[in-house]
């Protein structure tokens, strides 16, 4: 396995239609900065979480799960320690993905289909076998159920605080009393002081986790 920073690759120097790494996140690269690149990423949680923020809104990706960031989407990375991922480049117009982010519900054959390419070669990238295999994974790909996994990004510090808590500690799925008791507020003003923030969708999705 390699690190979250590819050890240098740069994904959009190839013309591959797809090509895939098996990923182990080294403890000094948890977090990987904002960035975008030309070719579409599927990243799939092996072991460990991670989650992705894009410009209003961080996806979750539990293990089984993957999400799909779309060519030239800006986005950055978080993972928890010892997280082992998969990433997937696909080339723009290889294969029908969705226009925006998501994430998906992988079934075990297309990750069978996905870790199967990451343990390919560059020599072995170019034969026909490879070639065959990538066609039926990009059949498989359109198929995999879409989840709603994310959380919106707030531009306030409590509501800030919440989202970035439950990304990095999913265990820390609070109801919404116990986060009205972690800012000393009652249930009813946290509720409806966010709905007056017009985060009023993040606390229904608080409470619909809970």
């Amino acid at each position: 396995m390699i690190g979250l920073r590819l050890d240098g690759y740069d994904p959009d120097l190839h013309h591959d239609a797809a090509v895939a790494f098996c990923i182990r996140a080294r403890d000094d690269e948890l977090f990987s900065p904002r960035h975008q690149h030309r070719k579409g990423q599927l990243i799939l949680a092996l072991h460990g979480a991670i989650t992705c923020e894009v410009e209003n809104a961080m996806w979750m990706v539990p293990p089984q799960y993957a999400v799909w960031l779309p060519g030239s989407l800006p986005h950055s990375n978080h993972v928890t320690a010892g997280a082992e991922l998969c990433f997937l480049f696909i080339e723009p117009a290889a294969v029908v993905m969705p226009e925006r982010c998501c994430t998906l519900k992988i079934s075990p054959l297309c990750r069978e289909l996905i870790l199967s390419l990451a343990r390919r070669t560059d020599s072995e990238r170019a034969q026909m076998p490879t070639q065959r295999l990538i066609q039926v994974l990009f059949d498989e790909l359109p198929q995999q159920p879409q989840e709603q996994l994310q959380l919106p990004v707030s531009g306030h510090p409590k509501i800030r605080q919440m989202v970035e808590t439950m990304a990095q500690e999913p265990a820390r799925w609070n109801t919404l009393g116990q986060w009205a008791s972690v800012f000393a507020m009652s249930e009813r003003n946290l509720a409806g002081w966010s709905s007056k923030r017009r985060d009023s969708a993040f606390v229904a999705g608080v409470i619909n986790y809970n």
